[in-house]
């Protein structure tokens, strides 16, 4: 298991009842994960005084208790992100991420350090807010960050900025992945690096309904189209319980046909240590095809 575990300003304290209690920064937050289908004790004081707990209503939940400001920072490896807790749960940060973020800079520096002449370009799709943006950036990555949401887009460019990294080479796309990856292949455009984390299900341009299982292989598929004659490396990322590490595996090194033999592909779960109980909670699933000559 990928294992996010360098974090200071985060902290998973403990994983019950369907809940967790995360420290993020000076704020403590009481929200709700599917995962965690197991109950304890709950021992820890911080579950009866969080200053956020947001619960699920029906369809949809909110926050009940909401003790803190409209957002704050916390920082990770010499970034700095913002933290917004928003009314369907989300903070604007997967903590358990950081292990990608690392994979994708070391691979973007040592791309760099052994080929100084080159240039790495990065796309990322379905980019949400740019911690992995901002961590290929802080790399030496010029990168092409792309989410349908207008508001999180906004999201990266201040994380961006937050992060001192303004002036890095970087294009800001508001739009569907599909169709803009579909663009950049009529116009010949390539990069050497993709990241992709899909929402388990969205709406197409047409309003039609997409579940990420029935999609993913042509999703994958379409993104090779853009992929680079040196690539660097290509990762996808999943929360969707239908797609294991091994089957998106599977997917990506079909995809590559032949440039799948120039590099090693590794899958496993990512995941969160739980300070409480000293286990890890598994949190997403990812899938890396690495170059070797970069490893």
């Amino acid at each position: 298991m990928w294992i996010s575990d360098k974090w200071t300003d985060y902290e998973l304290i403990d994983a019950s009842g369907g809940e967790r209690l995360e420290r993020w920064g000076d704020y403590v937050l009481i929200r709700p994960d599917p995962q965690i289908i197991w109950s304890g004790d709950r021992e820890d004081p911080r579950w009866k005084r969080a200053h956020g707990v947001y619960r699920r209503s029906g369809g949809g939940g909110s926050w009940k208790v909401a003790d803190f400001p409209e957002f704050w920072t916390v920082r990770y490896g010499g970034m700095t992100f913002t933290v917004r807790p928003m009314g369907f749960k989300h903070t604007g940060i997967f903590p358990e991420q950081a292990a990608n973020w690392d994979y994708a800079s070391r691979m973007i520096r040592t791309a760099l350090e052994r080929d100084p002449g080159r240039e790495v370009r990065v796309l990322n799709l379905f980019a949400y807010t740019g911690c992995a943006t901002v961590a290929c950036a802080k790399a030496g990555a010029s990168v092409c960050h792309v989410d349908a949401s207008k508001g999180m887009v906004g999201a990266a460019k201040v994380n961006m900025e937050r992060s001192g990294l303004s002036d890095a080479p970087c294009r800001y796309i508001v739009d569907d992945c599909m169709k803009f990856v579909r663009r950049e292949i009529r116009r010949g455009k390539k990069y050497d690096a993709v990241i992709m984390d899909p929402p388990s299900y969205g709406r197409g341009p047409g309003g039609e309904v997409w579940k990420l299982e029935d999609c993913a292989d042509e999703l994958i598929t379409l993104v090779r189209g853009v992929l680079s004659d040196d690539p660097v490396f290509f990762l996808i990322n999943s929360y969707t319980t239908g797609l294991s590490p091994a089957s998106m595996g599977y997917m990506l090194m079909r995809s590559l046909g032949g440039t799948a033999e120039s590099g090693v592909l590794e899958t496993d779960e990512t995941g969160l240590p739980v300070t409480d109980s000293g286990l890890i909670l598994p949190c997403g699933a990812s899938a890396r095809w690495s170059a070797s000559k970069y490893l």
